[in-house]
């Protein structure tokens, strides 16, 4: 899960993400696997909004590197949150 405060009105939006009892590039470092999951959730980042679950899954769960830490870190300071 993820927790955002919002600017406008101080608010915090909480954000679910992963699927539960799933395997992650995090946990398996399986770069075969990680390509086609961001292949397949590609989609998932017309959004636009970096605080929804699909943005999170692709960029912390399914990161450049295995370590969620350094993809939490990347995701933040990619998206200058």
């Amino acid at each position: 899960m993820a927790i955002f405060e919002t600017s406008a009105d101080g608010r915090r939006k909480r954000v679910h993400f992963g699927s539960e009892g799933m395997d992650d590039y995090t946990l398996t470092g399986d770069k075969k696997q990680r390509a086609r999951y961001r292949r397949r959730h590609q989609k998932d980042l017309m959004t636009d909004d970096p605080t929804r679950s699909g943005y999170l899954s692709y960029y912390i769960l399914w990161g450049d590197t295995p370590s969620f830490r350094q993809n939490v870190e990347d995701y933040r300071t990619r998206f200058n949150l």
